[in-house]
């Protein structure tokens, strides 16, 4: 991967009347980097894409894609930019073929080389099979493959997904995951994707931003933020042990540093603390008689990373993010409606 910034923000600031849906927000993502955008409904992801697209403008800062301002240049902007969104629009009465060869119309290639770039496209989603079938015959996971094809047809430096394994079976996401990965590795393209679903991006991204009420409150590698969090004093220790019964889980909150025990209904143990445990867990288990059958220190987790960030920030409830689908500023951007 290169250090060459692609996509820049520089205190970039959007408000609706009182409402600040993205403050202040500074942002780096460098060339053939896959960066994850996280948070909830409401966060400020939405707005961040739209000013990144040039579709609506900041109140206050700037952003910039391959030195272009988003705002003041946006044609420029949007032929480096492809957009997939979360649920992609195709022209349900064409084939694949068809709906890719009018984007290639759409973006100004010759006849031939629309073609050529459709069928290449066709063939690498794993849908060259699928060409000459109607869209609206298409499974969702078809259609987002057919939808990273589309994007593709005016050869982006950088794409901006919304949700993009939402709603598809296992499979289907990891499909989807190795051809986004393909994008950033084997093609140096810069990836951003906007989405709250952990686990997928966990698997696929180098960096993540986390949102909460419009303002970037964690940003980095995700084991780096784990190590952060540990720094802090994050220890989570999972186990299970036999018998499990409610004195332990009375010893278990007198340790020192502990400051909260739960225990599910299989039995198992989940503990957090300020310290490391683990080395006074096994000579308590051993005097009160008890089995260990299982034992995970967890903490980099992107599921516990993201929930200690929100507590940290005192999120209690996220305001309302004007919504921008598929038929507004988005949709527009993206050319077509399903």
């Amino acid at each position: 991967m290169e250090d060459r910034i692609i996509l820049e923000t520089h205190g970039l600031t959007k408000k609706y009347g009182p409402v600040t849906a993205v403050e202040e927000l500074n942002l780096s993502v460098r060339q053939g980097e896959v960066f994850g955008l996280l948070g909830p409904n409401g966060a400020g992801k939405t707005t961040t894409t739209l000013m990144l697209l040039g579709l609506t403008e900041p109140t206050a800062g700037r952003a910039l894609i391959q030195g272009f301002d988003c705002t003041r240049q946006p044609i420029q902007v949007k032929k480096l930019v492809g957009y997939l969104p979360d649920n992609v629009g195709f022209y349900g009465d064409l084939t694949g073929r068809e709906n890719l060869r009018f984007t290639g119309q759409l973006c100004g290639l010759p006849a031939a080389l629309c073609e050529e770039r459709a069928q290449q496209l066709l063939e690498r989603v794993g849908m060259a099979q699928a060409a000459e079938r109607k869209v609206s015959a298409y499974s969702r996971g078809m259609r987002q493959r057919l939808g990273i094809a589309d994007v593709l047809m005016k050869d982006p430096s950088v794409i901006i997904m919304d949700e993009p394994t939402l709603g598809l079976d296992p499979e289907g996401t990891r499909e989807l995951i190795a051809l986004i990965r393909q994008l950033s590795t084997q093609d140096g393209r810069t990836i951003l994707i906007s989405s709250h679903q952990l686990y997928q991006v966990q698997r696929i991204c180098d960096r993540v931003g986390i949102f909460v009420q419009g303002r970037l409150i964690a940003c980095g590698p995700i084991q780096e933020l784990g190590r952060q969090l540990e720094n802090e004093g994050l220890y989570i220790l999972e186990f299970a042990v036999s018998p499990a019964d409610e004195a332990l889980e009375q010893r278990l909150q007198e340790l020192e540093g502990v400051t909260l025990v739960q225990r599910d209904q299989e039995g198992a143990y989940h503990v957090e603390s300020h310290q490391d445990l683990r080395g006074l867990l096994l000579p308590l288990l051993a005097q009160g008689g008890y089995t260990l059958l299982s034992l995970r220190q967890r903490g980099g987790d992107l599921d516990e990373i993201y929930r200690k960030y929100f507590e940290k920030a005192g999120e209690q409830g996220a305001h309302t993010e004007p919504q921008q689908k598929r038929g507004g500023l988005l949709g527009k951007f993206a050319k077509k409606q399903g």
